[in-house]
């Protein structure tokens, strides 16, 4: 418990060294000026809808129509110090629920370097998962996300500073570590944060630190590293996930997939790779791994392979389309999946 502690400190002095990311699901929700002092007060409407058909190649052969997110939201600014961030998710196909508060937080953001937030957001863990959810170059985010950085979005604390227009941001979070609309059941928090910096014009790097305890008094320490790397039309993601410890099993995967059992360490990682071929056009390939108990040879080990492309109509309107080839070591299933997308903001 010691090490952890001071690898945690060493962590966050890295931070505060020199580090956010989509709190919500706008990249920034309240931008600030040229100068980077926050405007006056300011309000605005936004959303998108993700209606969605799904094909499982099972041995039963399964479909279905669905919504993967309906969100509306508004954000603006009480004044030069002050500014709020509200979204409603309206898809009941989200983790089985009908329409609820998904983030709400009010942010002293005077200081570009110092910004405060309240409220619920999400956890500031990792590249897949802070990229605002309208932004994924793929469907489905990847399994090693889903199924470790959970839970996805929690209550809580936050100090965060810089914005997609500077080389460094950082976040650091003290949070409830049980999800959205729960109290926690004990006096311990989850500690998390974030870091990311332009190191060149092509090339963005992060990792990201978590030490929680999910439940009671075990506790659980998670931490990653990931980069992208973009070049012209090209651009290369990677993501590395190690977590070991207790997990909460009531908080279930990210954005509504089924969560797995999971052993005393996991780890997982993806790489994925597109071009954009023109301004409409965009093909995409993501290989990744996950095991769900380091200890445990083979079983509980899958891969998957995501062939894509994207189709922009227009910058508002997108349609993807993903093939997902899932591989098992151990037992191999039929559990492929062809997954189309429209999505449409406004």
């Amino acid at each position: 418990m010691k090490t952890k502690l001071i690898l945690l400190a060493a962590f966050i002095f890295a931070l505060s060294t020199n580090i956010g990311s989509a709190q919500g699901c706008e990249d920034d929700a309240t931008p600030a000026t040229a100068s980077g002092i926050p405007s006056t007060s300011s309000l605005k409407v936004f959303g998108y809808i993700q209606p969605q058909y799904n094909n499982y190649f099972t041995d039963n052969g399964e479909s279905t129509f669905n919504f993967k997110r309906a969100r509306i939201g508004v954000t603006g600014r009480i004044n030069r110090s002050f500014s709020y961030y509200v979204v409603l998710e309206t898809s009941a196909f989200i983790n089985g629920e009908d329409a609820n508060l998904l983030d709400a937080f009010a942010t002293w953001d005077k200081h570009e370097w110092t910004k405060v937030s309240l409220g619920s957001f999400k956890t500031p863990f990792g590249r897949d998962v802070t990229t605002a959810c309208h932004s994924l170059t793929t469907i489905d985010r990847s399994i090693v996300a889903d199924q470790l950085v959970a839970p996805q979005r929690d209550m809580g604390l936050m100090l965060l500073g810089g914005s997609s227009k500077t080389k460094f941001r950082y976040s650091v979070d003290y949070m409830n570590g049980r999800g959205l609309g729960i109290n926690d059941n004990n006096k311990k928090k989850d500690v998390i944060g974030r870091a990311t910096y332009q190191l060149f014009d092509m090339l963005n790097v992060g990792a990201s630190f978590r030490l929680g305890y999910p439940n009671t008094d075990v506790d659980r320490t998670t931490y990653g590293f990931d980069a992208m790397f973009k070049y012209e039309d090209f651009s290369l993601q990677g993501e590395y996930i190690y977590d070991e410890g207790d997990y909460n099993r009531a908080a279930g995967g990210g954005c509504g997939s089924e969560p797995l059992e999971l052993g005393e360490k996991r780890q997982g990682a993806y790489i994925m790779a597109a071009y954009n071929v023109n301004k409409k056009l965009q093909p995409v390939f993501k290989y990744e791994f996950f095991d769900q108990d380091i200890d445990l040879k083979e079983i509980g080990y899958q891969e998957r392979m995501t062939l894509g492309v994207n189709y922009f109509f227009n910058p508002k309107t997108r349609l993807q389309i993903n093939y997902q080839a899932n591989i098992e070591t151990y037992i191999n299933q039929d559990n492929d999946a062809l997954l189309m997308q429209l999505q449409v903001r406004f």
